[in-house]
């Protein structure tokens, strides 16, 4: 049985043809470099801490995967965040989105379930069930829920693709990076958004619809609505 050979690929033998070559391979780095840096352009001043972030009525906490049924360790440091600024009166209500697409993941209803534990009141939570992704739950936080201004909280790797692409749905936004220690899914994760920049870029630039959009819901006005009338008894 002949073995077959697989050749490496020759570089070029004249010294025109190997300039030829860097000059592609530096406009190469340079293309995909272009997403990340608009992400950090365009939201350098729009991120704070769970200290400094304005006082604004909602706020919107993206899923990060569940252990067995529960928030996962980074999931549940955003949602820590989002109690502390709820207890600190700096938010009224948390829009939790996240992925629902089979019966046996959950992850809006876990957030729920998580947020309450810690003090915040479920008449507070609003549950977005097609969050597939962050463009998706941009979209659906506008056209859906309504919410016109929210801080968005997220991991500080992802946190500038999210306020990124909520602006360009519609969305004024801050965005609050929670800390965490550098572990192998903080360097995989930092990894994966120099890829998820190019999508983000072209999700700004052509604003698909989501995966699925659906009615409006209400739940986020109901809240809010339920807030107000609790201040003024």
């Amino acid at each position: 049985m002949r073995r077959l050979r697989v050749r490496p690929p020759r570089l070029p033998r004249t010294r025109a043809g190997r300039r030829r070559l860097v000059r592609v391979v530096v406009a190469g780095c340079v293309l995909a470099l272009l997403p990340a840096t608009w992400l950090r352009l365009t939201t350098d001043d729009r991120l704070r801490t769970t200290a400094d972030v304005p006082r604004t009525d909602v706020a919107v906490v993206f899923g990060a995967g569940l252990w067995d049924g529960e928030p996962s360790p980074y999931l549940a440091h955003r949602l820590d965040a989002a109690a502390e600024l709820y207890r600190a009166g700096r938010i009224e209500v948390v829009l939790v989105t996240g992925d629902n697409s089979r019966e046996d993941y959950d992850e809006p209803d876990a957030m729920r379930a998580y947020l309450t534990r810690h003090g915040v009141p479920g008449a507070r939570i609003v549950s977005d069930y097609a969050g597939f992704d962050t463009w998706d739950s941009c979209v659906r936080a506008k056209k859906i829920f309504g919410v016109d201004r929210a801080v968005l909280i997220s991991q500080g790797f992802h946190i500038r693709r999210a306020v990124a692409l909520c602006r360009a749905a519609g969305v004024s936004s801050y965005g609050v990076g929670v800390d965490e220690r550098h572990d192998v899914t903080w360097y995989y994760g930092g990894a994966r958004e120099l890829l998820a920049a190019g999508k983000a870029a072209l999700d700004a630039a052509f604003r698909p619809d989501p995966r699925f959009l659906g009615p409006r819901e209400p739940g986020v006005e109901r809240a809010l609505a339920d807030a107000s009338a609790r201040a003024a008894g």
